[in-house]
């Protein structure tokens, strides 16, 4: 067995200091495991409860629980909606860009660390490890395991070739304004902000993709302040949102309202997709 294997490699390792470093790294993954049994079984058990329309009672004893140990499990258990970031740990990643101020350093966009910040509150309530990454402007490749990417497509390669496996939206460049694109209908989705009469708003894509048995949930707003009204939607809306896709590769747009760059609602208005 892996764990098996896992074990017997630490124990042998000769280096104390990596050692040490790889047993944390295992404890962190197994307790994320446990996690996500618990909410394998809670969901197992909303299974029986709804469609073999089973009593706690019978239940219990066929799933090795006593009845009152199922209602205390069934009280803590992590929600069914937890699967749409994946089993976890899971890493957030933000663009960082080369601006001039008093000399050229990489700065990162206030919206883009506050919708960090927000997916950081949001997974962490569901019982997530998370990790932060920066995303270089030339990077290409994914950070390792689950994650959660922040990037459009003119931040890093990484966002372009995200969109690119997408067969049901795509972001596009008209002249100096940017649009989510439905391929099937064309219908396109812009910014409030951008319009003629502009509005305190934004919209953002939003897109959890299934790749090597992992998942990878990509947030690319118009302007940055899109995605952090996507951070918005994802903490107000998850379960809802879960219903409709499952764990399926989906996709969607999200539109937000603003009030002094602040999010005061977010809704969605293309979407899911799924794929």
């Amino acid at each position: 067995m892996s764990a098996d294997r896992d074990f017997d490699e630490l124990r042998r390792d000769p280096d104390p200091l990596r050692r040490g470093r790889r047993a944390t790294e295992l404890i962190e993954q197994y307790n994320q495991l446990g996690v996500e049994l618990a909410r394998i079984r809670r969901h197992a058990i909303d299974c029986a409860r709804s469609e073999l329309d089973m009593k706690d009672t019978d239940i219990a004893p066929k799933i090795g629980l006593t009845k009152s140990r199922l209602s205390q499990l069934m009280k803590k258990a992590p929600v069914v909606e937890r699967l749409f970031f994946g089993h976890g740990p899971v890493s957030i990643s933000v663009p960082y860009r080369y601006q001039t101020t008093d000399r050229e350093r990489p700065l990162i966009a206030a919206e883009d660390a506050e919708t960090a910040d927000q997916l950081a509150d949001l997974l962490s309530a569901m019982a997530f490890v998370t990790t932060r990454h920066q995303i270089e402007p030339d990077r290409e490749t994914l950070p390792d395991g689950d994650t959660v990417v922040v990037c459009g497509p003119k931040s890093a390669p990484i966002g372009a070739s995200l969109l690119e496996a997408d067969p049901a939206l795509r972001m596009t460049q008209h002249g100096s304004r940017w649009w989510i694109e439905e391929v099937v209908t064309g219908t396109r989705h812009g910014s409030p902000t951008d319009e003629s009469s502009p509005q305190a708003g934004d919209v953002a894509y939003v897109a959890r993709q299934i790749r090597d048995g992992r998942v990878v949930v990509h947030i690319a707003g118009i302007h940055t302040i899109g995605s952090l009204g996507a951070a918005h939607y994802l903490t107000n809306n998850l379960a809802a949102l879960f219903t409709l896709t499952d764990d399926t590769s989906c996709s969607m747009v999200i539109r937000c309202v603003l009030d002094d760059r602040h999010v005061t609602a977010s809704e969605l208005v293309a979407g899911p997709f799924t794929w």
